[in-house]
């Protein structure tokens, strides 16, 4: 019996600890983004949007529009297919936190792809849907 309650006073210990790290909130940590991770080569730290870090999703939109930029178009089409698998996979845990910027940039990548996407991709609404794109990524992190 002696042996039996510092086990219990152990075991309570730990269950409390574990109750109190559950009842502290979520999970997840906050997002951080970093200067080096934005894919604009500007070693500032950049500010965090109510989305979170976007710079994953910028950095493969930064790609297709070199790609476009380079009138590869089939490759910008087999690139954006990236973004869109990766972006959808992410509403789930994005969306919740600010809706409406969600939608903005959610809309830009679905004009990005119709633009890639039609039969025969113009070049100059390709440019334009892309930079539209990289602008409202921009415009969510708090660039000028």
């Amino acid at each position: 019996m002696r042996y039996f309650q510092p086990f219990i006073r152990r075991l309570a210990i730990l269950c409390a600890i574990a109750l109190l790290g559950l009842a502290t909130g979520c999970s997840k940590p906050a997002d951080k983004p970093t200067g080096a991770a934005t894919g604009t080569g500007n070693s500032q730290q950049q500010a965090s949007s109510k989305l979170g870090d976007l710079s994953g999703f910028r950095t493969i939109a930064a790609e297709v529009a070199a790609l476009v930029e380079r009138n590869d178009l089939p490759g910008a089409k087999t690139r954006i297919k990236d973004l869109e698998t990766s972006w959808d996979s992410a509403e789930a845990g994005i969306k919740p936190r600010a809706a409406a910027d969600w939608h903005v940039v959610d809309k830009a990548i679905d004009r990005a792809l119709d633009a890639l996407r039609t039969s025969s991709p113009n070049l100059v609404d390709c440019k334009a849907a892309m930079a539209n794109l990289l602008q409202a990524f921009d415009s969510m992190q708090g660039q000028p």
